[in-house]
């Protein structure tokens, strides 16, 4: 442990979702509980967190002055970004400036890796405010890290649905690529640098090292199974339809099919990746994550 270490406070907010327990994990192999400060909006929710010794600030983030209170004497911030898609740029710059006036050094933000940055993008506002949050903290004043996140290899689970050894994939990407990475590796990345030097005022490509299409998803799913995985890439329209008579919501199945459009129109497919540099080794790779899930 650096001797700075001992006394520098990391700040991390959506502390209790699954990226920032994960973060938080991996950060508490490196310095002790109470240099981190978990930023929570339900504390019932954080009896974990609590009984790992680390500091619990209760905040809102459309509540500025209560970010500002949490925020004091926090000197490196991780802002996970909010799943409030249609208020979430407001709250990250709520996060930023109430940083900014509490004194804290350093910020890095998980954002999103993409090409396509018009109005044209498939993934509407979602892209919207990753893009415009971006924007706002290169703007800020603050030192900042963007992590570029890939695609979570831990999100195709939910894409194929509990029956997909059965009934195969079916999703409308065609030969559409991405280079899809466990959320685990990304919050270790996160964590590393975090509490690493160096990293101020730079964007990384948090990816996998190799592209995978659902062609090899399938592939790797039948060398699981022993018995062909089959892949059917279906019509955007055709998929829609197939989600809402499964019981899905009309906005949840428009939200899915424009993941799908952006994979099959290359948005996260990529040769430049920095997550093996941060790891200090080989991302895990999506067959290795498939058995972790698949092999019984």
């Amino acid at each position: 442990m650096l001797p700075t270490q001992k006394k520098m406070k990391i700040l991390i907010t959506g502390a209790t979702g699954q990226f920032g327990s994960a973060t938080i994990n991996f950060l508490l192999k490196k310095m002790p509980a109470d240099n981190l400060v978990a930023l929570v909006r339900d504390e019932d929710k954080a009896t974990e967190l609590k009984a790992k010794g680390i500091t619990l600030r209760i905040c809102n983030y459309d509540d500025y002055a209560s970010l500002v209170a949490a925020m004091k004497g926090v000197e490196k911030v991780l802002l996970i970004s909010g799943n409030d898609i249609a208020n979430r740029q407001k709250q990250h710059e709520n996060v930023i400036n109430a940083a900014k006036e509490a004194g804290v050094k350093h910020l890095v933000y998980t954002s999103f890796m993409r090409k396509n940055e018009t109005k044209t993008s498939p993934l509407g506002m979602v892209a919207k405010s990753h893009i415009e949050t971006d924007k706002f903290l290169i703007n800020s004043g603050l030192a900042y890290t963007i992590m570029l996140n890939n695609l979570y290899a831990d999100i195709l689970p939910m894409f194929f649905g509990p029956q997909v050894l059965e009934a195969g994939i079916f999703l409308p990407t065609e030969d559409g690529l991405a280079a899809y990475a466990t959320r685990s590796d990304m919050a270790e990345a996160a964590a590393n640098i975090l509490t690493g030097i160096g990293h101020e005022n730079k964007k990384y490509f948090i990816a996998n090292s190799e592209n995978y299409s659902m062609d090899d998803a399938a592939e790797i799913l039948s060398e699981i199974k022993g018995e062909e995985v089959e892949y059917a890439s279906p019509t955007n329209k055709d998929y829609v339809e197939t989600l809402v008579k499964a019981g899905f919501p009309q906005p949840m199945a428009n939200s899915l099919v424009g993941f799908c459009e952006a994979i099959k129109q290359g948005e996260f497919a990529t040769e430049t990746t920095d997550l093996e540099t941060l790891l200090g080794r080989e991302p895990t790779t999506l067959k290795d994550y498939f058995i972790s899930v698949y092999k019984k």
